[in-house]
């Protein structure tokens, strides 16, 4: 039985070995009765097992006289002579601080770390297992700034894992160098603002912890690292911390960091800390933060802030140059539309352009071009724009057919010296349709008019009338803001209003306007040119047209047009309107925003209002000469009708409605129903077609000069439509029409000028 006993046991350390050998056991020490005594230092033995042939570890525990724990049971005394001198070394403050009696899952973790990580002291694994403690033993504190294989402290180490409570006790109580660097050259405030949270930072800071300014071998102080890893809290808690933003690393200062990597909180509390970092120059090329974007979001960061949008940097190129090297079409997009110069030239005397069309990327080419790049300007080596695309572009017909167009408008056909417009005795009217951010087509054409007449949209005309985001310009118009301005501002201004879905909220609309028309703003603050602006009155039925005014409208006799069997609120007058309402009320389209009150979108009504606004000028003059006042009457000379552009027209399947008797019906009707439903409101919002003919054939009959222009468009544009390559391609077609039409144009500036 003995002998039995014997196999059994051998069979058991031998399975152990292949198992675990180094997983911590309770053992017999009766088990070791006649075994060989190979070594001992303090509380542990090493055993030499003849039998087993194997090695046996055993840490004795005082409270126990026949119990021990195993350490390890290897088989090579290779094995054993190099495990056994490091336990005891290392293991003793621990077996030594940890309360009794001790557990095999008390010391595996402790065991575990000295195995794996051969380099660390006592105290590194202290730190590591968490055994805060055991901190205080004497061998540790005197270990408190021994260094691993790779240079780092305990404090380094404990800065890694995010353990604020061992930071603290490190710092407080063992009196832990914070100046030491490991072999990349980085202090534990380095390794802290590598984490998620900025506590330990807060902690290092308040023992005024050396480090937080120091470089390492990368060339990062710990604000660079935050910023590269997006820790947005690590970075206030830096800044409060006495952190600088101006200290220069090898890619630059923080702020480029956070550029670089698309860190937009890290950016926006670094801004909010130290404004003057919108200009600060990295080291190579002395690019601003502009110059290292890559996102619209990152771009909006900055020039919300006033940044200057065509900063040149050591080599002369300016963002825009950066973004179009790099193919970066949307965040050229949000410099473009923030006043970003496209002929400014770069490197090599380079304009964006050249270097678009060098990359034949069609889409910057279109942007560029219609925000006014020169296509025939020369860099250093005589190339302009046009002869690149002659010899890359698979577009190059549609650029230079553009490219004219563009050239042809920005040059003029009209002479305007020496005409006399105080003598005219005919009125001038611009009309402006409905149709969301397709007002852009609008700006593109009046942008067009006002090059060709040399003067600007509001000396040209004497009325402005406008229909929904026609009504919204024809106000800014009137007060004076430039088309190349409004064409910056309709492409920010689809992000702040389009977000979510259908409906809109109102808020960032209405906050839109109030800050582009002051929030006080009456609308008889300004008085010329005299405006009018369509909405629908519907808090009755049938509703009713209603014109916001900056004049005291017209009162004739007439009967009303309808019959009231109740009592409605009266209108304010022109002197108490406020212009940020009158956009408002005249943009409120059903399904996209809610009413302004009262008042639904001019565009139910009069999505065209050239019909509206020349029956109202009537009426003004006929109530002038019912007043007797026959010499401030005049008439229309000329009526410019603007389209915000015609889509291309479709097959339609079924618009009939019926009630169905199986399901395939059922499918027919419901398709019925939305065509039908689709075109019902497309005839009511048509701003082409009959109404064109009308206002034509009326202006034909009173001898008024009459120009309508609205370009044909390839696809559908939405109302909401925020893709930017989408309403350039708009733009594009709208200047290839504007070409087409530059005879139309030139004669009409040729009559506003010479009435």
């Amino acid at each position: 039985m003995q002998f039995l006993g014997r196999i059994f046991d051998t069979v058991s350390s031998v399975s152990n070995l292949f198992s675990n050998p180094y997983r911590v056991r309770d053992v017999q020490l009766s088990e070791y009765n006649g075994k060989v005594l190979s070594r001992q230092e303090g509380r542990l033995v090493l055993y030499r097992n003849q039998q087993s042939q194997s090695w046996d570890c055993l840490l004795l525990c005082p409270e126990s006289s026949s119990v021990a724990l195993r350490l390890f049971q290897v088989s090579s005394e290779a094995d054993a002579m190099n495990w056994f001198p490091q336990y005891s070394l290392k293991l003793r403050p621990f077996y030594e601080m940890l309360r009794p009696p001790l557990k095999p899952e008390m010391l595996q973790p402790i065991v575990d770390c000295v195995r794996n990580h051969p380099d660390y002291s006592s105290a590194h694994v202290a730190v590591d297992i968490g055994l805060r403690d055991c901190l205080k033993h004497n061998y540790i504190l005197s270990q408190m700034n021994a260094r691993d294989a790779q240079g780092q402290t305990p404090l380094h180490l404990a800065c890694e894992r995010g353990d604020v409570g061992c930071v603290r006790e490190l710092l407080e109580e063992c009196q832990a160098r914070t100046d030491i660097k490991d072999k990349n050259g980085e202090t534990p405030m380095h390794c802290a603002a590598k984490q998620d949270s900025a506590l330990i930072i807060e902690v290092l800071c308040a023992q005024l912890c050396a480090g937080v300014n120091e470089l390492n071998s990368s060339g990062e102080t710990p604000m660079h690292i935050a910023c590269r890893l997006g820790r947005v809290e690590v970075v206030k808690g830096l800044l409060g911390g006495g952190a600088r933003c101006d200290i220069m690393g090898s890619n630059g200062y923080p702020i480029h960091a956070a550029m670089k990597f698309n860190e937009k909180s890290c950016a926006e509390a670094i801004l909010s800390s130290n404004p003057n970092q919108l200009l600060a120059e990295d080291p190579i090329y002395g690019g601003t933060p502009l110059h290292w974007v890559k996102t619209p979001e990152m771009s909006r960061v900055l020039l919300d802030r006033g940044c200057n949008v065509n900063y040149l940097s050591k080599t002369g190129e300016s963002p825009l140059h950066i973004l179009t090297k790099r193919g970066r079409f949307e965040a050229a997009m949000t410099l473009l539309t923030h006043g970003a110069d496209p002929n400014i030239k770069g490197q090599d005397g380079n304009t964006a352009l050249h270097l678009a069309m060098k990359l034949d990327h069609m889409d910057l080419i279109k942007a560029l071009m219609v925000f006014g790049a020169d296509v025939e300007v020369h860099n250093d080596v005589g190339e302009t724009p046009g002869l690149i695309a002659a010899r890359t572009s698979k577009g190059f017909d549609d650029i230079m057919y553009v490219a004219t167009a563009v050239t042809a408008m920005t040059r003029g056909f009209v002479e305007v010296d020496g005409l006399k417009t105080g003598s005219k005795k005919m009125d001038r009217l611009l009309c402006l349709d409905g149709g969301g951010i397709k007002g852009l087509v609008l700006i593109q054409m009046l942008i067009s008019l006002e090059k060709e007449a040399g003067r600007p949209i509001r000396e040209l005309f004497d009325w402005v009338s406008g229909t929904s985001t026609g009504g919204i310009l024809a106000l800014a118009i009137v007060h004076g803001k430039s088309m190349e301005y409004l064409r910056c501002l309709y492409f920010r201004m689809k992000e702040q209003v389009f977000k979510g879905s259908r409906p809109y909220e109102s808020g960032p609309l209405e906050e839109f306007l109030k800050n582009e028309f002051g929030e006080n703003t009456k609308m008889t603050d300004v008085t010329h040119p005299r405006v009018m602006v369509t909405s629908v009155l519907a808090d009755r039925h049938p509703g009713e047209l209603h014109l916001f005014r900056n004049y005291d409208p017209p009162v004739l006799q007439r009967d009303p047009p309808y019959t009231s069997t109740a009592t409605f609120q009266p209108l304010t007058v022109p002197q108490e309107q406020l212009v940020w309402r009158a956009a408002r009320s005249s943009g409120a389209a059903p399904t996209y925003f809610r009413p302004m009150g009262r008042f639904l979108d001019g565009g139910l009504l009069a999505n065209n209002p050239t019909l509206d606004a020349m029956t109202e000028i009537h009426q003004y003059s006929k109530a002038l000469k019912a007043q007797g006042r026959e010499e401030d009457v005049s008439r229309l000379g000329v009526v410019l009708s603007l389209g915000t552009g015609k889509p291309p027209q479709v097959a339609v399947n079924s618009v009939d409605v019926f009630r169905p008797s199986n399901p395939l019906e059922l499918a027919k009707t419901f398709v019925g129903v939305r065509e039908l439903g689709k075109m019902l409101v497309d005839c009511c919002t048509d701003s082409d077609g009959c109404a064109v003919d009308r206002a034509r054939a009326w202006c034909e009959m009173a001898d008024i000069n009459y120009h309508r222009l609205s370009p044909q468009l390839s696809q559908e544009v939405m109302l909401d439509e925020v893709s930017d390559a989408v309403l350039v391609d708009m733009l594009w077609e709208t200047q290839m029409y504007l070409y087409e039409h530059r005879d139309v144009i030139r004669t009409l500036c040729q009559q506003l000028l010479q009435l």
